[in-house]
C-alpha cells in the first residue's frame, strides 16, 4: 500500500504562494505575538503596520519608521518593578522588527515573513524549553511537516501562522480581522507565560 500524500500545504509552502498583504499580516502577526518579550508593556505601537497592510502597503515606510520609534520608546521605559526581559529573546524579537523592508514588494516581504516565522517559532520553544545545537533544523522540518521536536507553545505557535495566511489567502473580507485576532490571542499567551515564568523565577 502506497503512503497517503497530504494535499493540505504547509507553512512554508503557504508563505511562498502569498502575496504582498498576506506575507506582511503574517511576518506582522508574528512580531505582534512576541511583543510582549522585547517590551512588556506594549500596547498598540504596532498599528500603524497594521494600517499599512489594511491599504495595501499605502505609506508603508513612513508606517514602519513610526512604528519602530514607538517600539523603542515603550522598550526603553519599562516599569522599575517590571519582570527582567530576556536579553537573547529581545534580541529575535528585535531583529524582527529591524529587517521589516522598508518596500513594500513580495520579495522583501516574503524574507521578511520567513524570518519572522523562524523567529517566532523559536521564541515559543524557548518558552517552554532550554534551546538545543538541533533546533534550527527541528523548526524547519516543523515549517514543512509537523510538530514533532517542538514544545506545546511553539506547536500552537506554528498553528497560527498556518490560519493567518490561510483567511488572507481565501480572500475573504474578514481576514484581516481574523489575522488581528489570531495575533492578539498569542499575544496573550506569550503575556501569560512571561508573568508566570517572572513569578518563579
Amino acid at each position: 500500500m502506497s503512503p497517503t500524500t497530504s494535499t493540505t500545504p504547509n507553512l512554508v509552502e503557504l508563505i511562498a504562494r502569498a502575496d504582498e498583504r498576506g506575507l506582511a499580516a503574517a511576518a506582522l502577526a508574528c512580531l505582534d505575538r512576541c511583543l510582549p518579550l522585547l517590551a512588556p508593556e506594549a500596547t498598540d505601537q504596532l498599528r500603524p503596520l497594521w494600517l499599512g497592510v489594511a491599504r495595501a502597503g499605502d505609506g508603508w515606510p513612513d508606517r514602519l519608521a513610526e512604528a519602530r520609534s514607538a517600539v523603542a520608546a515603550v522598550a526603553d521605559t519599562a516599569p522599575v518593578d517590571a519582570a527582567p526581559v530576556d536579553t537573547e529573546e529581545a534580541a529575535l524579537v528585535r531583529r524582527m522588527l529591524d529587517e521589516a523592508p522598508g518596500t513594500w514588494a513580495s520579495g522583501p516581504l516574503r524574507e521578511w515573513a520567513d524570518t519572522c516565522s523562524l523567529a517566532a517559532l523559536e521564541l515559543h520553544h524557548r518558552l517552554c524549553a532550554a534551546p538545543s545545537p538541533g533546533l534550527a533544523e527541528v523548526l524547519e522540518r516543523c515549517r514543512t511537516g509537523g510538530p514533532e521536536g517542538v514544545g506545546p507553545l511553539a506547536d500552537g505557535e506554528l498553528r497560527r501562522q498556518v490560519r493567518v495566511l490561510e483567511v488572507l489567502a481565501d480572500g475573504a473580507a474578514g481576514g484581516l480581522r481574523r489575522a488581528l485576532d489570531l495575533a492578539a490571542e498569542g499575544r496573550r499567551v506569550v503575556q501569560a507565560v512571561r508573568s508566570r515564568r517572572a513569578r518563579t523565577a
